[in-house]
């Protein structure tokens, strides 16, 4: 970026290159966090995945395309935003690597799934696949609300409508891609305004409440971090309108704890009882049971889980996540 740019406050670029731990397929882990095609948050055209991430004040555009195959994978990364200096790009590669499980090592996974047949039928197709989190707590808080009690797909509409609404836009963007509204994004909106936008009044609540507190500095989402999973679920369930599954969605989903499987996810369970073939109900405590000979995986098992119902339904093609040419 040129110093006449940067004064100017026009947008300009700045080109990086990663390695994340092999192996590492972006298509599967982008849809990881994508989950259903209108979802405008997490962009994914078959070849670049998108995203606005909030560095400080401003929202910058984050492109990420593979270059290198899964097991020797190269990221090339362009940000694109009017004040990229080093620490911004110091903060986007933060933010790029807790994002998309850069660095994540599922090496003792991968050697459970080579001993147990079971597994392997599972994650064979989708190697590579890596446990994404979202770039903060309160996001990922958000998320859960959004999705309590209704199908994924609706909730996605609503993260859509609530980042379109409020989210900071990164300038001059084509896409007009927006940052996901942090807490002092959310500082002045009303009730009214989320019910508007389809969240029921309890969520709306939830949310505002949650924002205003961490904006007032009465909460500390990102400290859960230092905390024991039994800890951190107290503190969240302490929230207004936030029960167990949405606690532990947002250890899994925010705190990187890959050992929670979200027990109380109604189709997170279905899919475990498809594609193991279970016909006995399972509540908590039998997925708790079932899931136990893959301590301390669960929460992978989750997320392969999801891409394989996403396989399913035709939005990933399993095996086809080699780089695009050039």
């Amino acid at each position: 970026m040129t110093a006449a740019a940067a004064a100017r406050g026009s947008p300009c670029d700045r080109e990086l290159a990663l390695e994340p731990r092999a192996p590492f397929a972006l298509e599967l882990t982008a849809w990881a966090l994508r989950r259903r095609a209108h979802n405008a948050i997490d962009c994914w055209d078959g070849r670049v995945y998108r995203r606005a991430l909030a560095l400080g004040d401003e929202a910058v555009a984050v492109s990420v395309a593979q270059t290198g195959p899964i097991c020797d994978p190269r990221l090339a990364v362009t940000l694109s935003g009017v004040h990229l200096d080093k620490g911004a790009e110091a903060t986007a590669r933060r933010g790029l690597d807790r994002l998309l499980g850069l660095t994540v090592d599922l090496s003792g996974f991968a050697a459970m799934a080579a001993g147990d047949p079971l597994l392997a039928r599972l994650t064979g197709r989708l190697r590579g696949l890596k446990p994404p989190r979202f770039p903060t707590v309160f996001e990922a808080l958000v998320n859960g609300i959004a999705c309590q009690q209704l199908s994924i797909t609706v909730g996605i509409h609503l993260l859509g409508r609530l980042t379109a609404a409020y989210g900071r836009p990164v300038p001059k963007d084509p896409d007009e891609l927006r940052a996901f509204p942090g807490p002092t994004d959310l500082a002045s909106v009303t009730l009214a305004e989320l019910n508007h936008m389809g969240f029921s009044a309890a969520k709306a609540r939830t949310i505002l409440e949650a924002a205003a507190a961490i904006a007032g500095g009465e909460l500390d989402l990102e400290s859960l971090e230092r905390l024991d999973d039994r800890t951190a679920v107290e503190g969240l369930t302490r929230l207004y309108g936030v029960g167990r599954w949405t606690a532990e969605y947002v250890l899994l989903r925010g705190l990187g704890r890959l050992h929670v499987f979200p027990g109380d996810d109604v189709g997170a369970r279905n899919k475990l009882k498809r594609f193991f073939d279970i016909e006995r109900p399972l509540d908590y405590e039998g997925i708790e049971q079932l899931l136990a000979r893959w301590h301390p995986y669960a929460g992978v098992i989750y997320f392969h889980l999801l891409l394989d119902s996403l396989t399913a339904a035709g939005l990933v093609a399993a095996g086809s996540t080699a780089p695009a040419p050039g």
